[in-house]
C-alpha cells in the first residue's frame, strides 16, 4: 500500500536554478536516510551530479529552442510512502523506479531515493521538467494526482502490496492511511483516565478526583463536572463522553450502585467491505496459489478491478451483484423503450408520407370517380390513383377515426426523437458499465473463490456482452 503526493519544485526567490536543485536533491539523497546511498537509483543521470545535469539541461533547452522558461517549475517530485512492515527498502526502491519510468514514459531523467529513517519506508522520486533531448518540458495536467495514485496502485498490486481503500482527495495523515492506531481524541484520553481511576476502586468522590489529578486533569468549577488538561484547548464536560461516563454514572459507581464498564476507544477503523475481503484473500494466498493466480489472470486487469471498487463502494459481494442487476434491469428497460420509440418514429414517417400523398392525389381521385372510373382516365392518371388507393388502404389498416394533422405528427416525432436521443445516451453508458462490471464480477468470483457454475448468467448478461 502506497500513499502518493505530487510536489512541484519551483525556483526560490533569491536563488539560482542550480542552487534550488541542489537543495532538493541533496535532501532526497541524504546518506543518513538512504543507507549511505545504497537505496538510490537513477535513470539517464548520475545521482552524484544530478543537480548539475538537470541545470545544464535548462540551458540546452534555451539554446536549442530559443524559448525561455515561462514558469518557475524546475522539477517534479512524487513522495511515495508505504505501510510499515509490508515492503523491504530494496523493493520500495524498485517500485518507485518502475513508477517513474512508466509515468515519464522514459522521456525524463529521474532519481529515486528511498528513505528508511522513519517507521514507514518512503520514496522521493524527482524527475527533470526538461526532456532528455532538451526540446520539450513536462506539463502537469488536471487530475495528475489521481493518475499518479492509480499508476502507483497498479504497480503496488503487481508487487503483491495492498492499496488504500477510499483515498481522500486532499490527502490524509500517515496514521490514517497506514492502518496504524489513530491518534486518540482528548475525550478518549479522558475516558481512559476515568477507566484507570475506577480500576483503583476509589471509595469517595475526592479520591476519584485525586486519581484524575495524577493524570494531569483539573476540575473546572461550574454547574456540570468538567475537566481541563494541558493538552486540551477546550474544557471537556463528562456528559459529552457518552454512556457510562456521565456525572450520574460516575456517582452510581462510587456509591456501589453500578459497575463501571470501560468502553475502549476505537484506535483503528477496519471497515469490512468487498475491497478488504479481496485484499485479504490475495495476501493470504501468496506463494504457489498466488503465482498460479497471477499466471492465469493479468495482474493489470485484476488491478483495474480493485481500482473499480475504490471508486464504487460496495459493502460486500452481494451488494455488488445487486448493483449490477439494477443496471441490467435499467439497461433492458431502455432497450425496450428505444425499440418502441424507433417503431413509432417509423410509423409516423410512413403515416406522414401517406397523408401527404393522399392530399396531393385527392383531386385526381375525385376526377376518377366523376369519370365513372373511366379506363381512359385511369390510363392517364394511373400512378396518382394507385398512390391514393395505397394511402387509403393504410388508413383503413390503422383504423383511425380521424387523420392526424402533419403538424401534430411533426410535434410527436420531434418529442420522440429527443426522448430517444436522451435514452440512447444513457443506454450506451449503461452498456459500457454493465460490460465492465461483468468483467470485474468474473475477477471477484475467482479471487473470492466463488463457484461461477453456481452463478448462472442470464440471457440478458450474455446479450449485453455481444
Amino acid at each position: 500500500m502506497a500513499a502518493t503526493r505530487v510536489i512541484t519544485m519551483h525556483i526560490n526567490k533569491g536563488k539560482t536554478v542550480a542552487q534550488c536543485l541542489a537543495d532538493r536533491t541533496d535532501y532526497a539523497k541524504n546518506p543518513d536516510k538512504t543507507d549511505h546511498g545504497q537505496l538510490i537509483s537513477s535513470y539517464e543521470c548520475n545521482p552524484e551530479t544530478v543537480d548539475a545535469e538537470f541545470a545544464l539541461s535548462k540551458r540546452e533547452y534555451f539554446q536549442i529552442t530559443g524559448r525561455k522558461q515561462e514558469n518557475d517549475i524546475i522539477a517534479y517530485q512524487v513522495r511515495q510512502s508505504f505501510k510499515p512492515g509490508e515492503i523491504t527498502p530494496e523493493e520500495a526502491n524498485a517500485v518507485g523506479y518502475e513508477f517513474a519510468k512508466r509515468f515519464t514514459k522514459g522521456n525524463h531523467a529521474f532519481i529515486v531515493c528511498t528513505h528508511i529513517d522513519k517507521k514507514h519506508i518512503h520514496n522521493h522520486i524527482i524527475w527533470n521538467s526538461t526532456t532528455l533531448d532538451c526540446t520539450r518540458k513536462f506539463r502537469d495536467f488536471w487530475g495528475m494526482a489521481k493518475v499518479v495514485r492509480i499508476l502507483s496502485d497498479i504497480i503496488c498490486f503487481k508487487h503483491g502490496l495492498s492499496i488504500i481503500d477510499k483515498p481522500k482527495r486532499h490527502g490524509k495523515s500517515y496514521n490514517s492511511w497506514l492502518g496504524e492506531q489513530e491518534h486518540l481524541s482528548n475525550r478518549d484520553y479522558l475516558k481512559e483516565a476515568i477507566d484507570k481511576a475506577f480500576e483503583k476502586k476509589p471509595k469517595t468522590y475526592d479520591e476519584f478526583i485525586a486519581l484524575l489529578r495524577e493524570d494531569g486533569y483539573t476540575v473546572v468549577p461550574g454547574k456540570h463536572l468538567t475537566f481541563s488538561h494541558p493538552r486540551q484547548k477546550k474544557n471537556i464536560r463528562v456528559r459529552s463522553l457518552g454512556d457510562g461516563y456521565s456525572e450520574r454514572d460516575i456517582q452510581a459507581v462510587l456509591f456501589g450502585n453500578k459497575v463501571h464498564s470501560p468502553k475502549k476507544a476505537k484506535r483503528q477503523y477496519e471497515k469490512t467491505n468487498l475491497l478488504s475481503d479481496i485484499e485479504k484473500m490475495i495476501n493470504s494466498g501468496k506463494g504457489a496459489a498466488y503465482e498460479n493466480w497471477a499466471k492465469k489472470f493479468s495482474s493489470k486487469q485484476i488491478a483495474k478491478s480493485i481500482l473499480f471498487l475504490k471508486e464504487h463502494s460496495f459493502a460486500n459481494y452481494d451488494d455488488f451483484v445487486k448493483g449490477l442487476k439494477e443496471k441490467q434491469v435499467r439497461y433492458a428497460e431502455l432497450s425496450e423503450k428505444i425499440k418502441s420509440s424507433e417503431k413509432r418514429l417509423s410509423e409516423i414517417a410512413v403515416l406522414k408520407k401517406h397523408i401527404i400523398n393522399y392530399s396531393k392525389t385527392r383531386d385526381v381521385y375525385v376526377g376518377y370517380r366523376k369519370s365513372r372510373y373511366s379506363k381512359k382516365y385511369l390510363a392517364e392518371h394511373e400512378a396518382d390513383i394507385l398512390i391514393h388507393k395505397a394511402a387509403k388502404k393504410a388508413f383503413d389498416e390503422l383504423k383511425l377515426d380521424k387523420l392526424p394533422t402533419i403538424k401534430s405528427l411533426n410535434s410527436e416525432y420531434s418529442e420522440l426523437l429527443s426522448e430517444k436521443k436522451a435514452s440512447y445516451a444513457e443506454y450506451v453508458t449503461l452498456k459500457k458499465e454493465v460490460r465492465e462490471m461483468l468483467l470485474h464480477k468474473q475477477n471477484y468470483e475467482f479471487i473470492l473463490g466463488i463457484d461461477a457454475d453456481k452463478n448462472v448468467r442470464t440471457e440478458r448478461e450474455q446479450s449485453v456482452e455481444k
